[in-house]
């Protein structure tokens, strides 16, 4: 599959689930504003059936190769991003895993309890990053549960193989040329801004900047009835050139840190 196909298939899954996105890249472009992709992410577990290992095939096949690891201390995760060689325009892809190990006994058990249901051949498809949840119709109540330990293992459990945001390239738009220009757009828009260690993550002289809206809400069906939780988000990055004029490519993991925030559970 080639990378314009892979990224095509995943926007598309992306938009039909999150209908403030296609509404933010519109508002984007009927300003004449040309929208670019800097970089989707994915989460999954460490588990060897599922792992960062799993996940980056489609990638590596399509000419990605892995340019910088990440640890993050307080989430309990792991995370890689990947790029494709000379081609820097070329969205860059960020895969985190939950290092399972580091959590309570009862969330590794009900994480092994669903991974268990599907049989091992399935998670070896390399169409698995476009399979969403492949446990079944979840459990509230098991929702709930996870989110006391881990955000991150909540959404993953009901959301499944997916990307989880895509990300505006300030740095190919013309009106909106700062973060806090496209800031304010979002929040006259009447988009929540994730505020965690503040609006806008990360320095200039950091050389990278993100931003990023809390993920929509929407209804999903768990076994218990229909509940409105946060699924997906859109995120805003801006790069600046280092001291050789080169753009910097790579992530923050402590703005990131914050990022990942984007789908904790919140009131509207």
């Amino acid at each position: 599959m080639t990378r314009d196909e892979i990224f095509s298939r995943l926007w598309e899954s992306y938009t039909q689930q999150n209908p403030s996105a296609l509404k933010i890249y519109q508002s984007f472009t009927q300003m004449g504003e040309k929208v670019l992709n800097d970089h989707i992410a994915f989460r999954t577990f460490n588990d060897s059936r599922m792992d960062i290992s799993v996940i980056e095939k489609p990638f590596l096949e399509a000419g990605y190769v892995e340019k910088g690891q990440y640890i993050f201390e307080e989430k309990k995760l792991t995370a890689k991003h990947y790029e494709v060689p000379g081609q820097p325009e070329e969205p860059k892809v960020f895969i985190s895993q939950l290092i399972l190990e580091d959590f309570s006994k009862e969330l590794q058990n009900l994480i092994a309890e669903h991974i268990n249901k599907v049989d091992s051949i399935f998670y070896k498809d390399n169409d698995l990053i476009f399979k969403d949840t492949v446990w079944g119709i979840p459990s509230f109540e098991t929702y709930k549960k996870l989110r006391e330990e881990s955000e991150y293992a909540a959404w993953l459990y009901v959301y499944g193989f997916r990307a989880n945001h895509f990300t505006v390239s300030i740095n190919s738009l013309r009106k909106l040329n700062t973060i806090e220009k496209v800031n304010q757009h979002l929040k006259d828009q009447g988009f929540k801004l994730n505020d965690a260690g503040g609006e806008i993550k990360g320095t200039r002289e950091e050389l990278l900047q993100q931003s990023s809206i809390m993920a929509e809400k929407i209804s999903v069906a768990f076994k218990e009835g229909i509940f409105e939780i946060p699924a997906c988000y859109y995120e805003f990055a801006i790069r600046y050139p280092d001291a050789d004029g080169i753009l910097y490519n790579g992530f923050i993991a402590k703005s990131a840190d914050k990022i990942f925030e984007s789908t904790n559970f919140y009131n509207k």
